[in-house]
């Protein structure tokens, strides 16, 4: 929690956790709501569950919290209908609104049931639109089969006649009356089904089809040139058009459930040519008349999520106070009158005025005849921690806290982070080039945080934007530590004078430091530029700053574990934390504190040796011989002893920590168990 309090509180103990008291609030149920909404906004008490034996449906306001619930699934909904049309809830006013809780759930149902209503039509309509372009489309496509199959048959009776002539005789007008009687007695009307299939299940669609009928149906099919949209699934896809010939009421009925079992959708059609023409007529003017109905509702619906998004947010921070206020209240007991909550949390000791004024105005705003009663309970529960922040300080204290919360009255470990954590990241990042980037970039958020803090950001801004300090000491260190590397994009400068060194013979290389004699003065500030190459696998300067790293990390690593013990041992009198300070300086040292030394013989030295090298081998072929990697007589021996100290180190960390955690909570329960007997008699 951040420092709310303004001039009325003390001055902040950056180094001290603040001393915490248990209180106790006895509040009238007429101004509870009001009680808890201020002392919310406050923030300066946490609130002790006093109903932790009920269940959530058992406790007083679980209906509130319910229409709570169904109020913030409303929102979520409006919200997703918001994405989903294109545009995101605005944010140019987070203020609270004016509605209460019970007008606010009318109003959302209400609109909730105009827009489910708006949705409804609009599909309904749009289902209807996309049937209508696909009967369009399958009235083009058949009417094509139907006039190609017509001009076929048309020229070929003409080829038939023209022959029939030529080959006329006496019997010849008479013979073909016989026929014509014939064939007009044997003819058999053929049905027809048009319609639309995926073009991915057209295959399977015309070989079932024909396994189906034994071959006695005549399909013909055709693509549509681009993609439709499927009425039923409102997805676009490539299909085709398909007229099916069929003889029977049986086939057509197998016709028919194929159709079904393949998503065929089935649209009837006119074999007269001029009732095609009339009918293709007719959907066009009820496809542009559909077309104008949808385009009307889409706006009025687009004008309707406007001016929810104009208030979504208000209305979704009203939404989540209510939620938070009712099971803060929750949290309470009911006194034996029913006529009171009784409340008790930790606060701090300096928060207690600032409290008590909440208190007032929350009797006075609610018309409650009775005020609040505010008491200070003694208790020998240990308080929980809370350190006092600011802007500046506050995204720093995130960083700890995301590894650990330190012990009441502890040392507070985010103030030497202030500094440690930006440098240690200078030490490996170390370029004043991006370190100026970096500032720059963090001072357009330092000189607009006003504006942005009140703006709705992405998730990467909006961390970004959190830790607006911590970047811009990051970014201060690097260019500071970037100087000392003499780098600038990983490139090098004579800043400060030209460079000590220069080029004895050819053998001279930029990517080497052999052949190097110094000819002047030392550079005067930071690395050498010459040095700035490589004299080994890895290049000098990414050595030296991942070396560097290691010192310096190690160092503050033994350093913040002795300072912690320290603390434990002085100010909170704990006699036991040599179980696990001797193992854990034994552990770290054994390993990391042995690199660290190494590093240093190797630079003393100016040995060749891999430091990997030795380090991967020390745990898996301890015994083996060191050979070119040996720094140091008794190497092998040292090494052997640290890794035995490292082993024996692990179970001697976590084995006693338990047995002296259950010994405490022993001792806690039998004094509270005393106190209450005493109580008693």
């Amino acid at each position: 929690m951040g420092d709310r309090g303004g001039g009325c509180c003390p001055p902040m103990d950056l180094f001290r956790s603040e001393a915490m008291q248990l209180v106790q609030l006895i509040i009238p149920m007429e101004s509870a709501h009001l009680t808890v909404s201020y002392l919310g906004d406050l923030g300066l008490i946490q609130f002790k569950d006093l109903n932790s034996d009920k269940s959530p449906f058992q406790r007083t306001y679980a209906a509130q919290i319910k229409r709570c619930g169904e109020m913030a699934r409303k929102l979520r909904f409006f919200k997703e209908q918001m994405l989903k049309a294109g545009f995101s809830p605005s944010a140019k006013s987070l203020g609270e609104t004016n509605n209460g809780f019970d007008d606010l759930e009318v109003k959302l149902g209400e609109l909730e049931a105009e827009l489910v209503e708006m949705n409804a039509n609009g599909d309904k309509l749009q289902r209807g639109y996309t049937e209508l372009l696909e009967y369009k489309l399958v009235l083009q496509k058949a009417g094509e089969f139907f006039t190609s199959a017509q001009r076929s048959a048309t020229a070929q009776q003409r080829e038939m006649e023209s022959q029939q002539m030529g080959d006329e005789t006496l019997e010849t007008p008479l013979l073909r009356e016989q026929e014509t009687a014939t064939d007009l007695s044997k003819q058999v009307k053929l049905g027809f089904i048009t319609g639309l299939v995926p073009r991915e299940k057209s295959m399977a669609f015309e070989r079932i089809l024909f396994r189906a009928t034994r071959g006695n149906v005549f399909l013909k099919q055709v693509p549509a040139e681009e993609p439709i949209t499927d009425p039923v699934s409102g997805e676009k896809m490539e299909k085709n058009v398909f007229v099916v010939f069929y003889s029977g009421e049986r086939a057509k009925n197998k016709i028919l459930k194929i159709c079904e079992a393949f998503g065929a959708n089935r649209y009837p059609f006119a074999e007269d040519l001029g009732k095609q023409a009339l009918m293709i007529t007719e959907v066009s003017g009820r496809i542009s008349e559909l077309k104008t109905t949808i385009d009307a509702g889409l706006l009025q619906r687009d004008n309707l999520l406007r001016n929810i998004g104009d208030q979504f947010e208000q209305w979704n921070l009203k939404v989540k106070k209510e939620k938070s206020i009712y099971h803060t209240l929750n949290m309470l007991s009911l006194d034996v009158t029913k006529k009171c909550l009784v409340a008790e949390g930790w606060s701090p000791v300096f928060a207690t005025k600032q409290i008590q004024e909440a208190l007032q105005r929350a009797a006075f705003d609610s018309n409650s005849q009775v005020g609040a009663i505010f008491q200070v309970l003694h208790t020998r529960e240990s308080p929980p921690t809370y350190f006092r922040t600011n802007k500046f300080t506050s995204a720093f204290q995130e960083i700890v806290d995301a590894y650990g919360v330190a012990k009441y009255q502890e040392a507070n470990p985010g103030v030497y982070t202030i500094v440690t954590f930006p440098f240690l990241f200078a030490v490996m990042f170390g370029d004043w080039g991006h370190g100026i980037c970096l500032l720059l970039a963090t001072l357009y958020f330092i000189v607009r945080e006003k504006k942005l803090s009140s703006q709705k950001l992405g998730d990467i801004t909006e961390m970004t934007f959190g830790g607006r300090y911590v970047i811009m000491m990051m970014s201060l260190f690097s260019i500071y530590t970037g100087l000392v590397y003499n780098e600038f994009f990983s490139v090098p400068f004579e800043l400060f004078g030209r460079s000590a060194y220069a080029c004895r013979d050819l053998s001279c290389r930029d990517a080497t430091t052999v052949g190097l004699i110094k000819v002047r003065d030392t550079y005067p500030f930071g690395v050498d530029p010459a040095w700035h190459g490589s004299r080994s696998e890895l290049p000098f300067l990414n050595s030296l700053k991942m070396k560097m790293s290691i010192l310096l990390g190690v160092a503050q690593m033994n350093l913040g574990i002795i300072l912690s013990y320290f603390n434990a041992i002085f100010f909170r009198n704990s006699l036991n934390v040599w179980f696990q300070f001797i193992p854990q300086m034994i552990f770290l040292n054994s390993l990391f504190g042995y690199l660290s030394f190494l590093i240093i013989v190797k630079w003393s030295t100016g040995s060749q040796a891999d430091l990997y090298h030795i380090l991967i081998y020390m745990f898996l072929s301890p015994t083996d011989e060191l050979g070119e990697n040996q720094l140091f007589p008794g190497q092998k021996i040292t090494q052997q002893v640290l890794l035995l100290l490292a082993l024996v180190s692990v179970p001697w960390m976590l084995l006693p920590k338990p047995f002296l955690l259950k010994r405490q909570h022993e001792n806690v329960f039998m004094l509270n168990f005393l106190d209450f007997l005493l109580n008693i008699f």
